[in-house]
């Protein structure tokens, strides 16, 4: 971007909930008169605090007020607790102010309220305020949501020293807006930490502070009123548009009918909801109970006693009765992530001798083992290696976090090493995920994965890739770079490569080529930006540059292997045949020559995290993978997604068209498909090939899908190939979150239901039959794809990183697992039903029509 070009958003069009996150209290909480007077502090009586927010829309209430969790750890009190209003970005005002109260509730009345702040959500510039916010807090004061406020909570000018001024650049560089600059950074915060200890020690303040962020965007969000975006459309948008309010006031009268209830009971004195601050001597108090979640003395002496060595002679010889087997059984059907109760742990271990021929039952008798007992643990690990071997599938839940015992993560490696490449590589990135959950940063999994990838170079390039990205994680980049450092060691001690055609040193030297290309990709990105006029314009220079000042890149001095592909070698990129597409990051689209005389075409995006789409296209390759084991291939495409960085990554580029665009310029998907495969004697013009790909290729995304939650799904994320193959692009919410309201259980649109005949027709009825066949087969899987994602829950995806068990609980929720076959076809049969009747993704879909017209 150049110095005098500003790009930015304006509030009206984002249409996402106003989100922000309450990270901690910092300073020492205020002595309460009852304590001073008994000489005992906050801390001593245990302190419980919770944070209420409400926000203020021109000095007056909006929605709902909004309350953390109760905190009781002890300074510093850390929520780091996600708050989503019900409020969006583009229903605010200029002088729209976020209020935040933090209350104790081990107090009386008189002393719960700790203090309180307010927060403008625009600055000055009318710009939306992004990253972390240091609010002073006014003590013994509720936060005050009028106009001007009398509780600000930005620290005065005048009362700023030199720690205010660099926590600000601080925050500038979380955001993104100071050069990185790996060396200095760290010298810098070391600096910077210093300081901080003396400022502390030197100035012992009294203020409290309460630290929040702020959602950030790509690029600065600026103040505008949604109803000056809709003065200008038609007639036909605005009626839409008063249809849209008409659903959003409905649900806003829910809401005050919501609060209506709450009321009517608080006043009846039900104690359904979390308690208020106390103000009334006639409510119930929170009162701390030191007993709450310690183990009961006589059942812990009973578990040891059913547990003990002596019992061991006993229960080797013990046979689960008619019932007992039926309970066992059931328990062996549940979910990886289903937490077994007291009497069901105590089941399987009264019975574990018996079960060790039952190779699905290792996993649930590891789940009741307690690994605090020496004596306990090793038992458990002696019966392990007497157990009948387990499932590859089984061996990936072993190594979740669940599991932290080295021996029982070791014996899952020795499971994985069963496995052939093709397969290992479906689990790789799951696998270097895993590697956060281990007990030491050179683990038998790390060695275990070094040593397949060193013999194909497959494994190897993409090993390097995953363990790459990972190295901008703070917390993990020590493991992470010991692994690398691993794979490098090993791989130029090679004497030949993979299939010895090179040796080790210049096999990993093509692999560091790899990433010398995306950083030369990256500047090119930014040069193409930085050029003032058009698509074409843009287009223009890209070419001039890998002409001209870049033509190192039209010819390379040694061919690379493709990231993407690392089994192909490119030699080049060839400038006429390279573009960008219109969108706001300019994405490249690029032909690379091959060493084998012929081009592929790849996708290179610079300012997008791609590890949510990497994900998802890795899930749809399984999945295709499973389908194809069980004689159903779908037609799918699983393009080939790779994230190189943070925020840059590569895709494999599909020639296709956008349903959007196809029923723009062709009226119907009957039309486009006639074009490149006429037959008069053919279903509607078309070859009976083209068709069934055409139904087997929606029925596969249909359940892939609805299965993984995929949300915004709109015409231009659907395209279409001239083979007749639909496939999903842009994964940008899954596990069942969409911007948009009301989402169909999946997506399937009335022109989709009409290239197939509509809805009578024996090929709607065969696509029906597919999408019930693909799910059944899917659902028998359903433990290996709730594992891989369990595997990613330590990730910095952001629909995973934010909730893990809320994302892994709702996926397993597709998965029905509570019905039989035939009960899912109807269930299934039920929301195809469901999905393509629907009205209101469909007036959805329209506006989102009109909003690409006037961007």
């Amino acid at each position: 971007m150049s110095g005098n070009e500003f790009r930015f958003f304006l509030s009206c069009d984002i249409n996402l909930p106003v989100t922000f996150r309450v990270e901690r209290l910092e300073g020492n909480l205020p002595a309460t008169k009852s304590s001073e007077s008994l000489s005992c502090t906050t801390e001593d009586r245990r302190a419980e605090l919770y944070v209420e927010c409400v926000l203020y829309i021109d000095g007056a209430p909006f929605g709902l007020p909004t309350r953390t969790r109760l905190e009781s750890t002890g300074q510093p009190y850390c929520w780091t607790e996600l708050i989503t209003l019900s409020t969006k970005y583009r229903d605010l005002t200029a002088h729209s102010q976020l209020t935040l109260t933090v209350w104790d509730v081990s107090c009386g009345k008189d002393e719960g309220l700790i203090g309180g702040a307010t927060i403008l959500l625009f600055n000055s510039k009318k710009q939306l305020k992004t990253g972390k916010q240091k609010l002073r807090l006014w003590l013994g004061k509720e936060a005050d949501g009028s106009f001007p406020t009398t509780t600000p909570g930005k620290v005065p000018r005048h009362e700023r020293g030199e720690l205010e001024r660099l926590e600000k650049l601080v925050n500038k560089y979380e955001r993104g807006q100071v050069q990185l600059i790996d060396w200095l950074d760290r010298l810098t915060f070391k600096a910077l930490e210093k300081i901080k200890e003396r400022e502390s020690y030197n100035t012992g303040s009294s203020h409290l502070y309460l630290i929040i962020e702020f959602c950030s965007f790509e690029h600065q969000v600026v103040f505008q009123l949604a109803h000056f975006l809709f003065t200008t459309l038609s007639t036909e948008t605005r009626w839409l548009y008063h249809v849209y309010l008409f659903f959003k006031i409905t649900i806003e009268k829910c809401i005050f009918d919501i609060q209506l209830v709450k009321l009517l009971i608080k006043e009846s004195g039900a104690n359904f909801f979390s308690p208020l601050p106390v103000s009334s001597t006639n409510e119930i108090v929170t009162v701390w109970d030191p007993e709450v979640g310690r183990i009961n003395p006589s059942e812990h002496k009973q578990i040891k006693l059913a547990r003990s060595l002596t019992r061991g002679i006993i229960d080797r010889d013990l046979k689960p009765s008619s019932n007992e087997r039926k309970s066992i059984q059931r328990i062996l059907k549940y979910p990886p992530t289903r937490t077994l109760s007291g009497d069901e742990r105590q089941l399987l271990w009264k019975f574990r001798f018996s079960l060790m021929s039952e190779k699905r039952a290792l996993t649930k008798f590891l789940r009741c083992v307690e690994w605090s007992d020496l004596q306990e643990a090793k038992q458990a690990l002696e019966l392990m290696g007497r157990w009948e071997t387990i499932d590859v599938c089984d061996a990936l839940e072993l190594l979740s976090p669940v599991f932290e015992s080295e021996e029982v993560r070791a014996y899952a490696v020795s499971v994985l090493e069963r496995a052939d490449d093709d397969e290992l590589q479906c689990y790789l990135l799951q696998l270097v995920q895993a590697l956060r959950f281990e007990r030491s940063d050179k683990s038998r999994l790390s060695h275990f994965l070094v040593q397949r990838s060193l013999h194909n170079i497959e494994l190897a390039s993409f090993l390097r890739w995953y363990v790459a990205v990972e190295l901008h994680d703070p917390q993990y980049a020590k493991r992470f770079y010991c692994t690398y450092e691993i794979l490098e060691e090993n791989m130029m001690k090679l004497v030949s490569g993979v299939g010895g055609e090179e040796d080790g040193i210049k096999l990993w030297q093509s692999l560091v080529r790899q990433t010398e290309l995306t950083a030369q990709l990256c500047s090119i990105t930014r040069d193409v930006r930085n050029v003032r006029g058009g698509t074409q314009k843009k287009i223009e220079k890209l070419r001039q540059l890998l002409s001209g000042l870049l033509s190192e890149l039209t010819y390379f001095d040694e061919p690379i292997r493709s990231p993407l592909a690392p089994r192909v070698l490119i030699t080049g990129i060839v400038p006429s045949e390279s573009s960008l597409f219109k969108s706001a990051l300019h994405p490249l689209r690029l032909t690379f020559r091959t060493a084998n005389g012929s081009s592929c075409k790849v996708i290179f995006k610079k300012g997008d995290d791609l590890r949510q789409d990497q994900l998802v296209i890795q899930m749809v390759s399984l999945m295709d993978r499973l389908l194809k084991l069980e004689n159903l291939d779908l037609h799918l495409t699983p393009y080939r997604v790779l994230a190189t960085g943070q925020d840059e990554g590569m895709l494999e580029f599909i020639p296709s068209s956008s349903l959007a665009q196809i029923l723009s310029e062709h009226r119907s998907i009957i039309s486009y498909l006639q074009k490149f495969h006429p037959d008069e004697d053919g279903p509607f013009g078309i070859t009976a090939t083209c068709l069934e790909t055409f139904i087997k290729s929606c029925a596969g995304y249909s359940v892939i899908t609805y299965i993984l939650g995929i949300g915004d799904r709109h015409l231009d994320n659907l395209l279409l190939r001239d083979d007749g193959r639909l496939f999903h692009v842009d994964f940008g919410f899954i596990l069942g979150r969409d911007p948009k309201p009301f989402p169909p259980p999946m997506k399937l649109c009335k022109e989709m239901v009409e290239a197939m005949g509509g809805a009578e027709s024996q090929y709607y009825t065969r696509f029906k039959s597919y999408c019930c066949e693909a799910y059944n087969i899917l659902r028998k899987s359903s433990n290996l794809i709730l594992n891989l994602f369990h595997l990613m829950a330590g990730s910095n995806i952001p629909d995973i990183a934010f909730d893990p068990e809320k994302g892994i609980l709702k996926l397993q929720e597709k998965f029905r697992l509570d019905l039989d076959d035939e009960d899912c076809i109807h269930f299934f049969q039920d929301l195809i039903n469901e999905s393509v009747s629907a009205l209101f993704p469909q007036m959805v879909e329209t506006i989102h029509r009109w909003a690409q017209y006037w961007r």
